[in-house]
């Protein structure tokens, strides 16, 4: 259960500062734009494009062991990229399946063009920026700032973006069922976001301990 805790110093961190901030953002949007869980779910699919995204520039700057070699990081990044990018495909498919109600009307192209209408909503360009942003923020205070390019090697590069997405988005699918069947669906979106909020967290605690000693870590504990 200590593993499911988060230290109180994490939330004076830069870094997790702006992760949270980027994630209220959503809150604005359902309180004040009339968002649906379909632009809050959406929202979050696009996130896994920015890790995507910041995960290649990871692999441009290692330098740990072999990954310095640019004939290896001429096989792996493209590699990474075609694998990501169809394992996030394939997510979004999901996203817009389950919860756009795209195939509720019985016109299909008129289901598509509803659905499209839909994410030209006041902010979501603004959100995922923020999001951007918080990813941005860490890339460069923890991976460049902190030396963590000089640690971090392309095939733990290559997995790495996966265990965050996976664990996130399992909880966030689970959560948007939840929200579907709510009685009430504000409530059930701002829980998501809170969720939601609370496995970057503690997924990005993780990440970034990877570089922190054991005996520190057991100090801090």
């Amino acid at each position: 259960m200590e593993q499911l805790k988060i230290p109180s110093t994490e939330f004076r961190k830069p870094s997790v500062i702006v992760l949270i901030v980027s994630n209220l953002v959503p809150v604005f949007g359902v309180l004040f734009m009339s968002w649906d869980i379909f632009h809050v779910m959406m929202l979050f699919w696009a996130e896994n494009v920015v890790i995507g995204g910041i995960n290649i520039l990871k692999m441009l700057f290692s330098t740990a062991g072999s990954s310095g070699h640019w004939g290896k990081k001429g096989s792996l990044i493209p590699f990474f990229f075609v694998h990501y990018g169809i394992f996030t495909l394939v997510h979004g498919g999901l996203v817009f399946a389950i919860f756009s109600g795209m195939f509720d009307n019985d016109d299909l192209i008129t289901g598509i063009s509803d659905t499209y209408q839909s994410l030209i909503t006041p902010g979501l360009g603004w959100a995922i920026a923020a999001l951007a942003l918080s990813h941005a923020v860490s890339f460069i205070v923890n991976y460049l700032g902190k030396g963590e390019y000089r640690k971090t090697t392309l095939d733990q590069l290559m997995v790495q973006p996966y265990f965050r997405v996976i664990i996130l988005h399992i909880t966030i699918l689970i959560g948007g069922f939840l929200v579907m069947f709510l009685s009430s669906p504000l409530i059930g979106l701002l829980f998501l976001i809170a969720l939601k909020i609370y496995v970057d967290i503690i997924s990005h605690i993780k990440q970034h301990n990877f570089f922190i000693p054991a005996s520190t870590q057991v100090e801090k504990v």
